[in-house]
């Protein structure tokens, strides 16, 4: 947008960030699933079903430990592929109401093994058919990138891998690999191996890094060959970080409600989107766990835009990086950055 057009008027500019086609790069499934989705699934797995304002009081935490027992406690209600089924196409439906265009969205895998000691194929035969029954009604693509839980340890981690790879023969919408959970307890190094293994099978990686750790969670985490950094909020910290991150484009899936509202980060003007944008690193906005953080993708955009003085222009760029950074093939992409680069200045649409 010309230094000489006057800024679109606000309610414009939340029209204008709808319709702009982007991707979203670090969202979690079960952080979709809205309070009246989760009372609904109650009715039928709890002998006391949660009412809505149970299931709403879920959502409240002050800080990360708080909102890990609060994602624990609502991915314990899912158990059937009928629940997966349905997360999966109301997920996408909200994705659509966003003007997103494609999704690579992390399901936690981990928690499935581990903690609920459920096998995952019937439930990802659910989460499938609610992705082409989502892709057929909204045009929307989703990719699957399956989470492990780093504090669970490497051995539950090969699990989630391995089981990635295997099904990846028959399901090419699962794209890649990643580790979630606390950092804190657990670091990246332990999963280096397992990263080659899963890499050589044609998987692509990534890691949360540095939310609620310093700069050696991050460089540790491109050191076992993420290609993605979840979070990257301490890479501000190490020059040389962010000078290694801008080089090679490394892209951080940055995720600024997430961050306030665990506490990682501790007020809006703290967050380094602005400082990461200006030193040239490949930004991306994600908007984490939406229904716990209660803020979409549009939210995002309309944040930084009205708090870190981005304008509509730069809002596009990030469009640009989202979709550049994405597992997508490169002919697909392509089409999608064009899309972005037709899509008109508010004052012209």
């Amino acid at each position: 947008m010309s230094a000489s057009r006057k800024p679109a008027h606000p309610l414009d500019t939340k029209s204008w960030i709808r319709g702009l086609p982007k991707a979203e790069l670090h969202l979690h499934l079960e952080g979709t699933i809205a309070p009246e989705t989760l009372a609904k699934m109650s009715e039928h797995h709890d002998s006391k079903p949660l009412t809505l304002d149970a299931a709403r009081a879920l959502y409240q935490y002050k800080d990360f430990s708080g909102f890990m027992q609060a994602f624990k406690a609502i991915t314990e209600r899912l158990r059937t592929p009928e629940d997966y089924e349905l997360i999966t196409y109301r997920m996408m439906e909200a994705l659509h109401a966003q003007g997103i265009v494609h999704a690579e969205v992390y399901v936690s895998v981990g928690v499935v093994y581990y903690w609920r000691h459920i096998e995952f194929e019937p439930l990802f035969a659910g989460m499938e058919r609610g992705r082409l029954r989502g892709e057929r009604e909204f045009g929307v693509s989703v990719a699957w990138i399956f989470d492990a839980v780093r504090h669970f340890g490497p051995e539950e981690a090969a699990r989630v891998f391995r089981k990635a790879a295997e099904m990846q023969r028959h399901h090419p919408s699962i794209v890649g690999i990643g580790i979630g959970g606390d950092e804190r307890r657990t670091g990246a190094e332990p999963f280096r191996d397992l990263y080659k293994e899963a890499r050589d099978h044609g998987l692509h990686l990534t890691a949360h890094a540095g939310e609620t750790v310093g700069p050696e969670g991050i460089w540790s985490a491109l050191n076992i060959g993420a290609e993605r950094i979840g979070h990257a909020l301490s890479a501000r910290r190490d020059e040389d970080l962010l000078y290694v991150l801008a080089k090679k484009q490394v892209p951080v899936e940055l995720c600024i409600t997430s961050n306030l509202r665990t506490g990682c980060c501790a007020q809006m003007e703290d967050h380094p989107v602005r400082e990461y944008f200006e030193n040239g690193l490949m930004v991306t906005l994600n908007s984490d766990d939406p229904a716990i953080f209660g803020s979409n993708l549009c939210d995002e955009y309309l944040l930084t835009h009205q708090n870190f003085d981005l304008t509509l222009e730069h809002l596009r760029e990030l469009a640009g990086n989202s979709i550049e950074a994405s597992f997508l093939p490169p002919g697909r992409k392509l089409e999608m950055l064009q899309r972005v680069e037709r899509y008109p200045d508010p004052l012209e649409a």
